[in-house]
């Protein structure tokens, strides 16, 4: 395997398309149910209300879905997944790791735990997360513990 460049810091990893299909399906979602709603006459206030409260809900968990990424700075890493944020000082993460048939980053912390970090999955980019997480675990192995500046 090859030794990947260091990226400039701050750096952002995020599943890109991903994260646009799913605003976009949730907003197209939102936008047709809300029309529905508008166009039945039969409805009354009430059962259009629903109607859009529950477009708006639908809409609310797909944004949450998208939500997640890993931001990489001088100080460490901050790893946001879909309803938790963590931040992690460099010396914290041991290794980076996403195997074949992982469906995302997992850390492996200096606690002894693992944490997944969602923000650069496979999915639908098999090829820009794997660059991803070559220049995360590049920045984790000359950042991290025993490697720091003085």
């Amino acid at each position: 395997m090859s030794e990947s460049p260091l990226p400039a810091l701050p750096v952002t990893f995020r599943p890109g398309r991903t994260r646009a299909v799913l605003l976009t399906v949730g907003t197209v979602m939102f936008a047709v149910i809300t029309a529905v709603a508008l166009m039945l006459e039969k409805l009354g206030p009430g059962e259009r209300a629903s109607f859009i409260f529950t477009a708006a809900l639908f809409l609310g968990v797909l944004a949450m879905l998208s939500r997640p990424k890993v931001v990489a700075d001088d100080n460490g890493v901050t790893v946001v997944n879909i309803t938790r944020t963590r931040r992690l000082a460099w010396a914290e993460i041991l290794r980076v790791n996403l195997r074949p048939g992982d469906p995302w980053v997992f850390l492996d912390l200096s606690d002894g735990t693992s944490m997944p970090a969602l923000g650069i999955q496979p999915g639908i980019a098999k090829q820009q997360a794997i660059r991803d997480a070559r220049a995360l675990r590049a920045l984790a192995d000359s950042r991290g513990t025993g490697t720091e500046a003085d």
